[in-house]
C-alpha cells in the first residue's frame, strides 16, 4: 500500500490538536501479536533509554507488529518504518551492528526498470542505510547510481507512532486507549501526538534535513535525478516529547557516531582485558563487554544496568544484582551503580498493589503508560522473594573486590532494612524459611528468577500452594546473612555478627534436613504451603552450592546429578530434569538452558573444588555460543539434548542482548579458575585454576582488587593449568596461588 492509498487523517492547520481515532491516527487498529517476533534475525540498537527491534534491513513492518518498533521508556515511539524504492524492492547484501547504537545495512537494485535485460538483470543502485541511536533515531540514506547514464529515482519513507505500552505490544489486553491526534505537518516533518489515560501528552517529532517532494500524515517522499556514478544522501531524525519549532539536531551524523565511539572505548579502557588463545572466544568476550555498556540506562539521574532487550530494557532489582556480581572481575562500576540505585528505591511501606514492604528491594520500575495510569503495579513493582537477600550478597561480595568501606557505612543502614524484611515479611508463617504468596492479580504468582505462572511446578506439573519456599532463597538468605556478620565485623560489631552467624548456621542446618531428597541426590524444588517438598528435579538446587550451603556429601552427589545427562543437555544444565512429565525442552522454565543459571552453578562448582566440572559447563556454553548470531549468549535456548552435528535450538522470544547472559561468562571463568579476592586485606586468592579443554592460554590485563590492578597469564600444560602474575599496578597486593 503507497501512501496516497491509505486513509487519510485531517491535518491540523495550526497548533491546536485535533482528536482523531487510533485506526486514523496510524493506519491501523491495535497491535498486531499474530506471528511472532524474529527472534534472533531481528536488527537490535540500544543506546540509553531507546532501543530499536526492527526487521533484518532495519525496518518496522508489518505495521503494528508484534515486539517490532522504536521505544523509550517502555512506549513504542514508531510501530511503522520503511522505505520503498524506485526500481522495486531492493535485495539485501548485508545487514550489520557496527555497535550497538549504529547499524549499517547495504541493498542493491537492479536495472531491469531501467530498460535493463529482464533475463539477465544486473545491480546498479547501491543503496546504504545507516541508522543511528543517540537521543532518538537517525537515519541517513546514500543512494549511488553505477550506470553509465543517468535515471529518474525515487524514494518513499512510510512512518507511523501508535504510543503502545510495552505491556500492550507483549500481548497484554486494554481495555481502553488515550487519545490520538491528527499529526502536525509541515515542510520539514511530521509531529504525531497522544494524550495518555494518565493525562501525559507524548508527542513525536519526524524533522527531515532535505525538504520532501511531498508529505503527509503517514510519511513523505522525494523525487530526483539519480545521475550516472552520482552518490546522493538523505537524512532524517526521530525525537520523542519534540514541540513544533525547537531547534533540530545539525551534527553530521559521522560525528555523533565517534562521540557514541568515544563514549564506548573509555568504557571498554574502564574494564578488565579478558584475551584466549581462540579468536571465537575472544569475540564473544568482546560482544559481551560491548553489550553491557550498551544496556547501561540513566533513570531519574541515576545509572543502572537494565535487564535486557526487548522485553525487559528497565532496572529489575534481581537481573541487575546478578548481572553486577557476575561483572565483579570485569567492572566493580556495575555493582557500585546497582546498589545505590536499588537502595534509592528502596521498600518504605505496605502496599499491596505494588507488593512494597519495609525494606524490601524492587523487582522492576517501568514509566510507560500502563504503569503512569495504574494498569499495572511497576512504579515499581516489588514482586520478588529474592532481590532482598541478593543485594545483601551483592554488597559484601562488592565490598570484597574494592575494599571500599565508604560504600558499605553508607549503605549499611539499607542493609539492616533489608535482613528486618528477611525477618519480619519474608518469613510468612514463623517456620524460619522465607515464602512468598501473591497479594495482587496483577502481580507474579511466583516470585523467584523462575516467575513465569508454571515455573515451580509439582513433577506431574500441577502447581503447588503457597505460599511457596523456594530452596534456593534459602540458600541466598544463609549466604546474606553470613555476609552481613563480615560486615559487621568490619565496623566492629561483632555481637551483631555473632548473632547473624548463628541465625545462618541454624537456616543452613533446616534446608540441607527439610529439603534434601537423599533417593534422587538432590534438593527439592521448594516447600509448598502445607511444607511438603516439591521434589521436581530442577537446577535451583544448584544455587546451594554457590551459597555453600550443602555439606560435602551432598554436595559430591548434587555435582553428579547436575552432570548427568537428563540434567546436563551437552550445551549446558538445564532448568528442569528431563526424566520429569513437566519437562518440556521448550518451555521458558521447565527444560531449557539459561546462561546466568549454569553460571551460577559453575562458580559453587569452584566453591567446592570441582573446577573442571566448572570448565565443563563453561566449553558447553562456549560451544553454544559459537553458533549464535553475533557471538552472543542470549537470554536462554531450547533443552534439546546434543547430538552429533546439531547446534543448539533458539527459544523464539529469548531476549538478546540480556545482561545476565552477557555477564555468564566472566563468572563461569571465574569459577574455572578459582578467583577469589579479598580487597579488604589486600590480597587475592587463585585456587587450582583449570582452563577447559578448548583453551590452552587466557590472559586478564587489568584486573581490579581494591586500588591495585594486576595482570595474570594462565596456561594450560596437559592436564595442569600454570597461572604467571604477569604486572602490578598500585598499593601493593599479595597474590597467592594454589596448586594442587
Amino acid at each position: 500500500m503507497t501512501l496516497a492509498d491509505r486513509p487519510q487523517a485531517a491535518v491540523s492547520p495550526g497548533p491546536a490538536l485535533v482528536p482523531i481515532p487510533m485506526e486514523v491516527a496510524v493506519g491501523y487498529s491495535g497491535v498486531d501479536c499474530s506471528t511472532e517476533s524474529p527472534g534472533q534475525r531481528a536488527l537490535v540498537l540500544k543506546q540509553d533509554r531507546f532501543f530499536l527491534l526492527a526487521n533484518e534491513v532495519g525496518e518496522i513492518s508489518p505495521p503494528g507488529r508484534c515486539a517490532l518498533g522504536l521505544f523509550f521508556d517502555d512506549t513504542r515511539i514508531l510501530s511503522n518504518y520503511s522505505l520503498r524504492f524506485a526500481g522495486g524492492a531492493p535485495s539485501i547484501l548485508s545487514a550489520q551492528v557496527r555497535r550497538m547504537f549504529h547499524a549499517q545495512i547495504d541493498l542493491a537494485i537492479n536495472d531491469q526498470a531501467f530498460g535493463g535485460d529482464s533475463w539477465d538483470p544486473k545491480n546498479c543502485v547501491h543503496i546504504l542505510r545507516e541508522l543511528l541511536l543517540d537521543g532518538g533515531l537517525r537515519e541517513r540514506v546514500a543512494l549511488t547510481n553505477y550506470l553509465t547514464r543517468g535515471i529518474d529515482f525515487w524514494m518513499e519513507l512510510s512512518l507511523a507512532s501508535d504510543f503502545a505500552d510495552i505491556f500492550e505490544v507483549r500481548g497484554w489486553h486494554r481495555d481502553a486507549r488515550g487519545q490520538y491526534y491528527a499529526p502536525e505537518i509541515d515542510d520539514l516533518g511530521i509531529t504525531f501526538a497522544y494524550r495518555g489515560r494518565d493525562g501525559m501528552l507524548l508527542r513525536n517529532r519526524v524533522r527531515f534535513v532535505q525538504a520532501p517532494t511531498s508529505i503527509g500524515p503517514f510519511g513523505a517522499s522525494w523525487a530526483f535525478r539519480l545521475e550516472a556514478t552520482s552518490r546522493l544522501q538523505f537524512e532524517w531524525d526521530i525525537t520523542p516529547d519534540a514541540f513544533p519549532g525547537s531547534p533540530i539536531t545539525v551534527r553530521p551524523l559521522q560525528e555523533r557516531v565517534s562521540l557514541l565511539e568515544t563514549v564506548g572505548d573509555q568504557w571498554t579502557q574502564a574494564c578488565s582485558g579478558w584475551v584466549s588463545d581462540v579468536a571465537a572466544f575472544n569475540s564473544m568476550l568482546t560482544r559481551a563487554v560491548e553489550d553491557l555498556q550498551a544496556l547501561y540506562i540513566r533513570a531519574d539521574g541515576d545509572e543502572v544496568i537494565a535487564a535486557g532487550i526487548p522485553w525487559y530494557s528497565t532496572a529489575f532489582g534481581r537481573d541487575s544484582i546478578i548481572a553486577s556480581l557476575q561483572t565483579l572481575p570485569v567492572n566493580t562500576a556495575i555493582a557500585v551503580d546497582t546498589l545505590r540505585f536499588l537502595a534509592a528505591r528502596q521498600g518504605q511501606r505496605v502496599n499491596s498493589f505494588t507488593e512494597e514492604q519495609p525494606g524490601k528491594i524492587m523487582h522492576e520500575l517501568r514509566r510507560g503508560e500502563m504503569a503512569r495510569s495504574g494498569e499495572i503495579p511497576h512504579i515499581p513493582y516489588y514482586g520478588t522473594v529474592d532481590a532482598t537477600p541478593l543485594w545483601l550478597v551483592l554488597l559484601h561480595e562488592t565490598w570484597r573486590w574494592t575494599g571500599d568501606n565508604e560504600v558499605v557505612r553508607e549503605l549499611l543502614p539499607t542493609a539492616e532494612r533489608a535482613l528486618e524484611w528477611i525477618d519480619r515479611f519474608g518469613d510468612i508463617d514463623g517456620d524460619g524459611f522465607v515464602e512468598y504468596q501473591p497479594n495482587t492479580e496483577k502481580g507474579l504468582r511466583n516470585q523467584g528468577w523462575k516467575d513465569s505462572g508454571d515455573g515451580v511446578p509439582n513433577p506431574d506439573g500441577s502447581l503447588p500452594a503457597p505460599p511457596i519456599a523456594l530452596v534456593e532463597v534459602q540458600g541466598y538468605v544463609q549466604d546474606a546473612k553470613l555476609r552481613v556478620a563480615a560486615l559487621y565485623e568490619a565496623v566492629g560489631r561483632t555481637k551483631d555478627a555473632e548473632r547473624l552467624r548463628q541465625e545462618a548456621e541454624r537456616l543452613r542446618m533446616a534446608i540441607v534436613e527439610r529439603f534434601w531428597l537423599d533417593d534422587v541426590g538432590t534438593f527439592a524444588l521448594a516447600l509448598d504451603g502445607d511444607k511438603r517438598p516439591v521434589p521436581t528435579v530442577t537446577s535451583n538446587a544448584g544455587h546451594l552450592l554457590w551459597s555453600r550451603v550443602p555439606t560435602p556429601r551432598q554436595a559430591d552427589r548434587l555435582v553428579d546429578r547436575l552432570l548427568q545427562p537428563d540434567m546436563f543437555s551437552g550445551w549446558g544444565i538445564r532448568t528442569v530434569s528431563a526424566t520429569q512429565p513437566v519437562f518440556n525442552p521448550m518451555s521458558y522454565h521447565n527444560g531449557s538452558v539459561w546462561p546466568h543459571d549454569n553460571a551460577l552453578i559453575a562458580l559453587g562448582l569452584g566453591f567446592y573444588g570441582r573446577r573442571a566440572e566448572a570448565g565443563s559447563v563453561l566449553g558447553g556454553l562456549y560451544e553454544a555460543c559459537a553458533q549464535m548470531e553475533a557471538n552472543r549468549l542470549p537470554e536462554l535456548f531450547c533443552g534439546m539434548q546434543r547430538e552429533f552435528g546439531m547446534r543448539p535450538v533458539l527459544y523464539p522470544v529469548s531476549c538478546v542482548p540480556q545482561a545476565w547472559a552477557s555477564g555468564a561468562f566472566f563468572m563461569l571463568l571465574q569459577g574455572a579458575l578459582g578467583l577469589f579476592p579479598q580487597a579488604p586485606e589486600g590480597v587475592l586468592h587463585v585456587r587450582n585454576p583449570v582452563l577447559p579443554a578448548f583453551l590452552r592460554d587466557l590472559t586478564v590485563t587489568g584486573l581490579r582488587i581494591g586500588k591495585s590492578r594486576i595482570s595474570l597469564q594462565f596456561r594450560r600444560h596437559r592436564d595442569r593449568t600454570l597461572v604467571n602474575l604477569l604486572d602490578a599496578e598500585g598499593p601493593p597486593l599479595q597474590v597467592q596461588i594454589e596448586l594442587s
